[in-house]
């Protein structure tokens, strides 16, 4: 029995590593074909996408879009600016649809440039590998990195003028230690290509700015009177036009045209806050440093509010632009201004009348139990030219004040009953003993004798009979005088 199920188990194991097998070899192959179809798309993006040519990478210039738009915005700059369509639908005037293409170039130019920066980091990373980490702008690195070239020491190399002087002594001492070697011709070559390509596209969109910040008045009329109209510019170029600057919230119109500071392991705590183009504006510079936050803020939001008014045309005298400006003049003025002085609170005039107490014999006892003891006053006192004793002698400690010193010397006072106490005792005790002419109800008229057992009898007989006061002595029916015999 054991011999036919280790054989049928056997079987079964068999057919599962058949299966297995069979399953296995259809893997492997829709694998190979897998494998085959992205070495061929591989194959295919290197090709298309050399990393050691420059021209396969970088595509913008050869453009014709490029050539047209850069050829237009040279003949706009040599001709002037043109007034006779100003009375055009904005959307109908070409000046505007190629100020529009200027600024989608722009944002182009600065994707072309960080493509080739990545392409000269790549390069120029054999040569110094820790000169991307303190030069983090890529138009900065270009420069650099064409100055110094194959250049081993950099203190023959004149940075002065490229950098900030605390980010040169950074680099010359790296550079000293670093573990790069120097470049091949043919690699050192390209790389200087690559600097020259990203410097003359740098230029190109400077003067794309150039000529839209001239056209400014006309396109943003209202944002050029806050902000300027190089700053209007550089918004709009960065930002990807007027509508994408109007859609735009203010808090991130504060920060177009930020950079990313390198200090270069010095403190952040004297580094500035970050802002972008808004500090090139005039109404930043002459804000006190304590108030610039809230004026790059003040000045974002309005700029927004500009913008979205030039960008339905709602005011193109700006008009709107200026009464923004001048209301922002007027918070910043009004943010200057000292603090009102304290004035002195005058003291209230006396009542002539005493102020109405509360009364009554629960404010009367709480009072008197918390009033001062005849104790506590001699203690407080001190007999003139008599020395008071203490508790420690010879004037130590805590003194007794007159205590002791009338008497026997006994630090005893006799305490009397308060007026409180009288007042409630002699109360009570006439509302116990004077009925006032009423009869007690617990005066009964049965009288219990051991003679006649029980007996009714008159409770008030005896007073009638006797009377009260003086009547009962003096002035009684029954009464007579006696005679005292003198001995």
């Amino acid at each position: 029995m054991m011999a036919n199920l280790e054989d049928s188990f056997l079987a079964d194991l068999d057919d599962l590593s058949d299966d297995d097998n069979d399953n296995l070899d259809e893997d492997n192959g829709d694998a190979d074909h897998m494998e085959e179809d992205v070495t061929g798309d591989l194959a295919d993006i290197e090709a298309a996408l050399n990393y050691d040519d420059l021209d396969s990478v970088s595509k913008l210039q050869r453009t014709q879009r490029y050539t047209d738009i850069i050829k237009k915005v040279e003949d706009a700059l040599e001709k002037g600016s043109d007034m006779s369509n100003q009375g055009m639908v904005l959307e109908d005037d070409p000046e505007y649809q190629l100020i529009v293409d200027c600024n989608t170039l722009s944002v182009d130019i600065e994707n072309e440039i960080v493509i080739i920066h990545n392409f000269i980091r790549d390069k120029y990373r054999l040569k110094f590998p820790e000169l991307e980490s303190l030069v983090h702008h890529p138009i900065d690195y270009a420069r650099v990195v064409k100055k110094i070239g194959n250049e081993v020491d950099l203190t023959l190399v004149d940075l002065e003028g490229l950098l900030p002087s605390a980010v040169i002594m950074v680099i010359s001492v790296t550079a000293s230690t670093t573990s790069g070697k120097p470049l091949s011709p043919d690699i050192l070559q390209k790389t200087i290509e690559a600097c020259d390509r990203a410097l003359t596209l740098d230029a190109s969109k400077k003067k794309v700015l150039d000529f839209v910040e001239s056209r400014m008045g006309y396109i943003a009329p209202n944002l050029s009177a806050i902000v300027g109209s190089a700053v209007a510019a550089k918004l709009m170029g960065t930002a990807g036009g007027l509508t994408s600057l109007a859609k735009m919230p203010a808090c991130n119109v504060q920060l177009l045209g930020t950079k990313k500071k390198n200090l270069a392991g010095f403190s952040t705590a004297t580094s500035q806050f970050r802002v972008g183009y808004i500090e090139q504006t005039e109404v930043f510079q002459t804000t006190p440093p304590a108030l610039k936050m809230r004026a790059c803020r003040l000045v974002a939001a309005k700029s927004t509010l500009a913008a979205r008014v030039d960008s339905i045309r709602g005011d193109p005298s700006g008009k709107q632009g200026r009464a923004y400006r001048e209301e922002i003049r007027k918070k910043i003025e009004k943010w200057q201004e000292p603090p009102p002085a304290k004035q002195p609170k005058p003291l209230p005039v006396p009542d002539s009348e005493p102020k109405k107490k509360r009364g009554g014999r629960r404010l009367r006892k709480m009072k008197e139990r918390y009033a001062i003891t005849d104790m506590r006053k001699l203690a407080n006192r001190m007999q003139f030219g008599v020395p008071e004793e203490s508790s420690l002698g010879d004037g130590l400690g805590e003194g007794y004040g007159m205590l002791g010193q009338a008497g026997n010397g006994k630090l005893r006072v006799s305490v009397g009953q308060s007026k409180l106490a009288a007042k409630v005792a002699k109360k009570f005790k006439d509302k116990q003993y004077s009925s006032g002419g009423a009869t007690s109800g617990l005066t009964s008229s049965l009288a219990f004798t051991p003679v006649q057992g029980i007996d009714l009898i008159d409770p008030q007989a005896d007073a009638n009979r006797l009377g009260s006061g003086t009547q009962s002595t003096y002035f009684s029916e029954t009464g007579t005088f006696s005679k005292i015999k003198r001995t």
